[in-house]
């Protein structure tokens, strides 16, 4: 059997392989409400056989939207509305399921990629953004708002309570959000964080509010489910100095202080908090910072970025970079990718029945047992 088709136990909660469907924002949600688009996208989704899909960056409170279309989980008509979705999902796909929680900090209330992505003002429909510190992302942009001790305190308890209602929901397993730029990477960034108080400064101070966030849905969440993070590894700003940017070694402490807390994976992109990042693009770009988490923590550690062909998915495994491999881009264009790899790869994944047929008669045994009768 292929490395990318080894199952893997994460607490009690099996995954049939090692692909996962990373959460990608569909900014199509009205009010943070799920909408029917989000059970066409993830309803094709949920029948590729990966061996997870993790729904997009769902927020924790209206103001963490990135846009005015992002999902949320912040109040029952939000909930109401996600509970229709992993209904639908549930009765089409044993795919287990996990939601990335998170909050957009000074990203927040920005437009659709279409529409620009630019920060709409309050008065043109938006909001003002929250952050560690009053520190726009660029000069032609007014500062966020500077939030308090009591204020964190207070928004730490509505990642708490988004944890809760996804386990009313029920979710096989979280992911929080820590990288491209939003809140938890602002407060881990000296980039974004300014502060001087203690949650600013050294890396242990910039660390602390994450890491209590993670604490604190971890110990909202059932024991027998896993709780992941997601981490941007590198800030991709060389031009600064090593204290003045957030970088691998960086990233490998944080990493270790969340295995510490009862984190079952790393999940390792990069990039986000600096318009000024310079970001080397190229097949597999980013399994370097995975490998590097990887050798310096003992749960499973995530490749993501331009991972795109079953082959180059199944050496990163096969030499020890990581232990599981997430596409997203990837999953848009080819949806059935997983069957792709498995007929590559000699592997085995789970295809609706309504589509056995579908198989070349040369990759017959992808599907497993899919005889057919028929008068």
């Amino acid at each position: 059997m292929s490395h990318l088709f080894t199952p893997l136990k994460l607490r009690s909660l099996t995954l049939p392989n090692r692909i996962v469907i990373s959460p990608m924002c569909q900014y199509s949600a009205v009010e943070g409400r799920v909408q029917p688009w989000h059970h066409a996208h993830l309803g094709t989704l949920a029948i590729s056989g990966a061996g997870m899909l993790i729904v997009e960056a769902t927020a924790v409170e209206p103001a963490g939207r990135i846009t005015p279309g992002c999902v949320g989980l912040y109040d029952d008509a939000t909930e109401a509305a996600m509970a229709d979705l992993v209904r639908m999902l549930r009765s089409v796909s044993p795919i287990p399921l996990a939601l990335q929680i998170g909050h957009a900090g000074r990203k927040a209330s920005s437009g659709r990629p279409w529409e620009g992505g630019r920060l709409i003002p309050a008065s043109g429909g938006g909001w003002t953004p929250v952050a560690p510190s009053a520190t726009p992302i660029g000069d032609d942009e007014p500062a966020p708002h500077a939030m308090s001790v009591a204020e964190l305190d207070a928004l730490k308890e509505r990642f708490v309570q988004a944890t809760l209602r996804a386990d009313r929901l029920g979710f096989d397993a979280i992911e929080v959000h820590g990288a491209h730029g939003y809140l938890l990477h602002q407060f881990l960034s000296p980039i974004a964080n300014k502060r001087t108080d203690q949650y600013g400064g050294s890396l242990e101070n910039r660390m602390r509010w994450p890491l209590e966030v993670f604490e604190a849905m971890r110990s909202a969440w059932p024991a027998h489910k896993p709780m992941g993070m997601r981490i941007s590894a590198t800030d991709w700003r060389n031009d600064l100095p090593e204290g003045d940017r957030w970088d691998v070694p960086d990233a490998i402490v944080f990493s270790q202080k969340c295995e510490k807390i009862g984190a079952d994976w790393i999940d390792v992109s990069s990039g986000g908090v600096s318009p000024q990042q310079k970001i080397t693009i190229g097949p597999g770009y980013q399994v370097p910072f995975a490998e590097a988490v990887r050798q310096q923590v003992k749960i499973p550690v995530i490749a993501v970025g331009l991972i795109t062909e079953p082959r180059q998915a199944e050496e990163i495994l096969a030499s020890g970079k990581a232990d599981m491999v997430a596409l997203a881009r990837g999953m848009l264009w080819n949806p059935r990718w997983p069957w792709q790899a498995a007929a590559e790869l000699d592997g085995t994944v789970e295809a609706p029945r309504q589509y056995w047929r579908s198989q070349p008669r040369a990759h017959m045994a992808i599907f497993g047992q899919t005889t057919f009768g028929q008068r």
